[in-house]
């Protein structure tokens, strides 16, 4: 199993940013997928999941209205549109999946830094 992100830079306030995640090694379409994100020191906190088949969305507050979450079975990938970026944003993002077989807290990627600032 392989979850790889793409996709994070530096970028200033108000401006957008699309992660990607890879999968691979799983039956992807049966899998929820969620973003994650971390501050050093921090824990890791929920940021947005698409369940599948149901299609499924949902977003933690902070994010809702900025951030769109998507799927393509057909490539096996997910992404994480980010709009109107803040500094409180900047983080590492993590891809997750969850779904028949994984562990209980799913499978995880290595993760992409997302730096917001001016």
């Amino acid at each position: 199993v392989q979850l790889v992100e793409s996709g994070g830079d530096l970028v200033q306030p108000g401006e957008s940013l699309t992660l990607s995640c890879t999968a691979s090694g799983f039956t992807f379409s049966r899998y929820a997928m969620n973003w994650f994100r971390q501050v050093p020191g921090k824990e890791r906190e929920f940021v947005a999941t698409i369940g599948d088949p149901d299609g499924y969305i949902n977003y933690r507050p902070s994010v809702k209205g900025r951030f769109v979450i998507s799927r393509d079975n057909t490539r096996n990938m997910a992404f994480l549109q980010m709009n109107s970026l803040r500094p409180t944003d900047t983080a590492v993002y993590y891809c997750n999946a969850r779904g028949p077989g994984a562990p209980s807290d799913g499978y995880w990627g290595q993760g992409t830094q997302v730096t917001v600032s001016s």
